[in-house]
């Protein structure tokens, strides 16, 4: 190459007709247009660096929430440019299907695995964390049929959880609003209770019992529909977009006593978790949990480009390869060779820099600490942080957990001051959540509670002007 890529002139745009061809042109995933167009149009991103973002209207926007819980090194890696433009020339693009494979396919294949333990020894690749959850579904239907029990097909997923946009992982997901839409979930899943203190603790109950009683709920689940129906429980080991949900400590060792009592595979979902977020390589590890299958995307490639897999064990590969024969599944994209080099040079960076360790001993803890420090803010009822994950409860009152009527409405109403404020964090509902670059320094914590405290003083200003 005759420049590093990090030295490229940043181009100049005519912002405004790329807003207009945006609105004439484009429709925007999880947006509604008409208000969008209101609003003056989408604003519109340029460049990136480090944790910073930058707009065509001039503004520098601390990114709290990593892209979409994915730019785990950080924004203009030349590495990560440069590991793509080597394979695009060396070889741009071969699938996987015909008894073919690339190196890097190859390469990355190993590297997770040895990350993963011994349990797991083989991916399956495809592009986004949807489909990788679609992928789970074929893989557990396949498994048991080749078990001898065609029967357990049913699945257990969790309501509020998030496992996709497809039609099959939006179904897995516990989005009643996606399900309406879209006239969802398919049959053969089913949700249950979410692991979430703070909604759906009883008065007086302990995080603890809490727990408890969430897990028995899958139980109580697969004593309804009968456990020779049963084949899988899916779970992220924290609930992302549905509000950073950090299940008490009691939570999964019960899950995994139930799944192992009833015969389940246990999915553990680390789309968001995996890759650092939690402090160690996959939240399953940080959480000690067990699973049979781990679909994962985002960080792998820090967004750099398209790739997600789904890990097998070696219980479930050995029935597959032994008894399976063909495996009729895959995609054009599975396994793309500039994709795995990416990701390959991702982890590379990764462990050169510790930002596994950074996490678990550093900005983790010092998220914590400095995230804590809102619990005084009267519209704050809690505050949670794992890693670099953290939320912050926005309720009506404090002492009851009472949520505002309309929820949804004073997050969104906060999520707005602090963008205003040139910082990004997300709503969900009336939590709002921040999951930002594992290269986040100490300072740049200290400037995104802050600006978290800000635009909490402003919507407290709102909630007591429009009477909430």
């Amino acid at each position: 190459m005759t420049e590093t890529l990090d030295t490229q002139p940043v181009r100049n745009y005519d912002i405004e007709e790329l807003k207009r061809l945006d609105m004439a042109h484009h429709l925007h995933p999880f947006t509604d247009t008409k208000a969008l167009g209101k609003e003056g149009g989408a604003r519109v991103v340029t460049r990136a660096e480090g944790c910073y973002l930058y707009d065509g209207d001039g503004n520098k926007m601390l990114d709290g929430m990593a892209g979409l819980w994915c730019v785990n090194v950080g924004y203009g890696r030349a590495e990560l440019a440069e590991a793509a433009y080597r394979q695009m020339l060396e070889l741009p693009y071969y699938n996987t299907f015909f008894k073919s494979a690339t190196p890097p396919v190859i390469e990355l294949s190993a590297k997770v695995s040895s990350l993963m333990g011994d349990e797991f020894n083989h991916l399956f690749y495809s592009n986004s964390g949807s489909e990788a959850n679609d992928t789970v579904i074929r893989l557990v239907r396949q498994y048991w049929n080749l078990m001898g029990k065609p029967y357990k097909k049913t699945i257990i997923s969790r309501w509020n959880a998030y496992h996709g946009s497809t039609v099959a992982s939006a179904s897995l997901g516990g989005m009643k609003g996606m399900h309406k839409q879209a006239d969802l979930p398919i049959p053969g899943i089913t949700h249950v209770m979410q692991p979430h203190w703070f909604d759906n603790a009883e008065e007086g109950e302990s995080k603890e019992d809490f727990g408890k009683r969430a897990a028995h709920a899958i139980e109580q689940r697969i004593l309804e529909l009968g456990p020779d129906n049963i084949a899988a429980f899916i779970g992220e080991p924290i609930q992302g977009a549905g509000g950073v949900v950090i299940p008490p400590s009691t939570y999964w060792p019960e899950v995994q006593r139930i799944c192992e009592k009833y015969d389940l595979l246990l999915i553990a979902d680390e789309v968001i978790c995996g890759f650092g977020r939690t402090g160690s390589w996959f939240g399953h590890q940080t959480l000690g949990i067990k699973p049979d299958l781990v679909p994962m995307a985002k960080g792998m490639s820090s967004g750099y480009l398209p790739i997600s897999a789904v890990a097998v064990s070696d219980k479930i590969t050995k029935v597959l390869i032994d008894k399976g024969g063909e495996f009729t599944h895959g995609y054009t994209y599975s396994g793309h060779p500039a994709a795995c080099a990416v990701a390959l040079k991702n982890i590379e960076i990764m462990e050169r820099e510790h930002l596994v360790e950074k996490v678990r001993d550093e900005t983790g803890p010092y998220l914590a600490e400095k995230l804590a420090t809102l619990a005084d803010h009267p519209l704050v009822g809690e505050v949670r942080t794992l890693g670099l994950l953290g939320a912050v409860e926005i309720c009506k009152d404090k002492k009851t957990r009472q949520r505002f009527a309309d929820v949804g409405k004073v997050g969104t109403m906060c999520r707005d001051h602090i963008m205003k404020l040139n910082t990004v964090s997300r709503a969900c509902g009336d939590t709002m959540v921040v999951s930002p670059p594992l290269i986040i320094e100490k300072e740049q914590i200290d400037d995104l509670v802050a600006a978290l405290r800000q635009a909490l003083d402003a919507t407290a200003a709102d909630v007591e002007k429009l009477g909430l």
